[in-house]
């Protein structure tokens, strides 16, 4: 009788648990789950929302095979992965470094470096046209005081996706912060046993606040390569894929496909690609991270 009690005691406990979480269930299957795969089937159909969906098979994976344009847009977004995804690492260790010390009003500098991080992508990208302004933006002013001759930024080809590069650096506040977690975790004594050893600062950074660090550097690069392969909003205000298509990045490439031109199923077959090429490069980081990447067993 006692077991019959606590079974129905555990069945109500247990229904009324998923009544709580069934708003999180519902949104999750309806806003996640579905789209998952329906955008698997779409990747094999041809799909214009107007018309009913048609089954061709592999055919949107072998016309990207052929897509010129999308070759360009995977090949601007690795130039901009590659570059910017270190520079923000280097630049946001940088700050951490820096904002570590214990001095009198650092959590004042903290805060105004961590800012910029939080403001929408939308009113950043905005800024930041001004900011490239050829005729009266702040940056070109500052390199006519210099001497040199500015560029047109994000007017010329060479320039534009070094200028985006350069914009991604105001985000580094965000990795700052993480950084600055990190250092504050690494124990004082490892500091103190390398002094004593006779270690120099640029010793004791190499040899202690590196591979005590590395964990973070690790989750920082794979949140890096995810977040840059995936970087869109920035071309899409600030250039529209221009000059040239020189800031045609992938996700951009995409959008145009899906809500340009209507090819559901050929974006489909884009965003699968896409997750592929990021799921292989966190499997082979997490691969390489044994040679590089150490954690404190004490």
């Amino acid at each position: 009788m006692m077991r019959l009690i606590s079974n129905r005691m555990a069945r109500r406990e247990a229904i009324t648990g998923y009544i709580f979480a069934s708003p999180w269930i519902i949104g999750f299957v309806l806003f996640t789950a579905y789209p998952i795969v329906a955008s698997i089937i779409y990747s094999f159909m041809d799909y214009n929302i107007l018309e009913t969906p048609r089954w061709i098979g592999i055919k949107n994976y072998i016309d990207l095979i052929n897509d010129r344009t999308f070759w360009l847009s995977l090949g601007n977004t690795c130039y901009y992965v590659i570059f910017s995804v270190p520079l923000n690492m280097i630049i946001g260790l940088s700050i951490a470094l820096l904002l570590s010390m214990d001095i009198k009003g650092i959590a004042v500098y903290r805060t105004l470096y961590y800012m910029p991080s939080i403001v929408p992508l939308v009113a950043s990208s905005v800024l930041w046209s001004w900011i490239f302004n050829p005729n009266f933006g702040i940056l070109t002013h500052t390199v006519r005081l210099l001497g040199l001759t500015p560029p047109a930024w994000l007017s010329d080809p060479k320039w534009a996706k070094p200028s985006l590069i350069i914009m991604s650096l105001w985000g580094a506040g965000g990795g700052m912060i993480i950084y600055l977690a990190g250092l504050k975790n690494i124990p004082r004594t490892y500091y103190e046993a390398a002094e004593l050893d006779g270690a120099s600062v640029w010793r004791k950074f190499i040899h202690v606040t590196l591979p005590m660090l590395s964990p973070t550097l690790f989750f920082q690069l794979i949140m890096g390569l995810i977040g840059s392969f995936q970087v869109f909003t920035q071309a899409f205000v600030m250039t529209g894929g221009g000059p040239n298509e020189s800031t045609l990045f992938y996700v951009l490439y995409l959008y145009r496909n899906a809500f340009q031109f209507w090819k559901m199923g050929y974006a489909s077959a884009m965003a699968w690609v896409l997750f592929v090429i990021i799921m292989f490069l966190t499997w082979l980081n997490f691969v390489i991270s044994k040679y590089w990447v150490f954690y404190d067993q004490a």
